[in-house]
């Protein structure tokens, strides 16, 4: 299964994770987020910056997760209904955080906060599969100016 991670170009050449808080972690925890496709990759960019931030120089990199690798899963049937609200993020912070914990998978699916009907993919940088996880080419990215015009 091929997916997809935009990021700033001068950190796209590793598969590596900043350990910064996020949606689906706490801060100091590692956890590599992917998207199911390019498109999204994008809006996921997207909706975290501003138009200056756009600018920068940016790639999109392209990693392969072997199709033998066990992916848990988060449904939006596990969370509640205000899932995506800002006030949500420490118990969506502490099912990630549990999932990186348990080190049962090296994968976990789970629904965009901007799409719900799409996924995200977040790898453990730290699990014994993630030997299994490669980044196949990465290239430049840039967005389109009439983004956040």
């Amino acid at each position: 299964m091929l997916v997809y991670r935009i990021t700033l170009s001068v950190y796209a050449n590793a598969l590596k994770a900043s350990g910064r808080a996020a949606r689906w972690n706490p801060n100091k925890t590692e956890m590599i987020y992917t998207t199911s496709n390019r498109s999204l990759a994008c809006l996921e960019n997207v909706v975290h910056r501003g138009q200056l931030g756009l600018s920068q120089i940016f790639s999109i990199m392209t990693i392969e997760i072997d199709d033998q690798i066990e992916k848990g899963k988060i449904g939006l049937n596990d969370l509640p209904k205000d899932w995506k609200e800002f006030d949500q993020m420490p118990f969506t912070q502490t099912l990630g955080g549990q999932w990186i914990k348990t080190n049962k998978t090296a994968v976990l699916e789970v629904p965009s906060s901007i799409i719900e009907e799409e996924v995200n993919y977040l790898i453990n940088p730290n699990h014994v599969d993630f030997k299994w996880i490669e980044l196949i080419k990465t290239d430049s990215f840039v967005f389109d100016q009439r983004i956040k015009l």
